[in-house]
């Protein structure tokens, strides 16, 4: 699939612009920059993304240095926030993670390169980089072909995948919903495995995927 991601088309409320605009700036200080997870699958897709999130080599506070007007919501797990005409772009450092002990939480971060960063998502559809300077398409676990095939499949082990991050379960079946794709016969088969571990997760982000679930125009979507 060849990349198209330079468009401007549906651009909501100017955001590539804006994260366009990071990007470059991360670029000029001399740190790679890349369009991660969602809003380059759904580009590829040719959907409107609802957000853009920047994946960086730059750390927090090099990050925070760079831009006038940040948040540090997650510094601890490599996240800044970057407000820009009074629109946000998460910026996040390339990250692996230490164990899960809650189930949806790493307990530790160390920071990292691109790849190693993409090895630890969670799907391979939102396993995708994209460098909007170079226009470089970075994928490391097949995910244009994943989205081609429109399937649903973890990044290596699933059983793995949703020990660490139980919500992913949900999440799994939700993006299998919203964009009428098939669950993969092993992430199927870990989800059966693990699920009533669901129940340890909190009633109300179990609600909100159920609720993103329900509401899909393609919720009778067989998964």
């Amino acid at each position: 699939m060849k990349p198209q991601m330079n468009s401007e088309t549906s651009d909501k409320h100017g955001l590539y612009k804006i994260a366009l605009r990071v990007a470059r700036i991360l670029h000029q200080h001399g740190f790679e920059a890349y369009f991660a997870g969602g809003c380059v699958r759904d580009r590829l897709m040719r959907r409107p993304p609802k957000d853009y999130d920047v994946a960086t080599n730059a750390r927090p506070n090099q990050v925070i240095k760079l831009f006038k007007k940040t948040i540090a919501v997650g510094k601890a797990f490599g996240v800044v926030m970057v407000l820009i005409d009074n629109q946000q772009i998460e910026v996040t450092t390339f990250r692996t993670e230490g164990p899960y002990t809650d189930g949806r939480h790493p307990d530790s971060v160390r920071y990292t390169s691109a790849q190693e960063d993409v090895a630890r998502r969670d799907f391979t559809i939102n396993g995708l980089l994209y460098d909007p300077v170079k226009n470089k398409l970075l994928d490391l676990v097949d995910g244009q072909a994943d989205i081609r095939r429109k399937l649903i499949r973890t990044i290596g082990d699933p059983l793995a995948r949703f020990r660490e991050d139980k919500l992913r379960m949900l999440r799994a079946i939700r993006f299998a919903v919203e964009l009428g794709f098939r669950i993969d016969a092993g992430t199927k088969t870990a989800i059966k495995k693990l699920a009533p571990k669901i129940k340890l997760i909190s009633a109300e982000r179990i609600r909100e995927e159920l609720k993103r679930i329900l509401i899909s125009p393609l919720r009778h979507h067989s998964a």
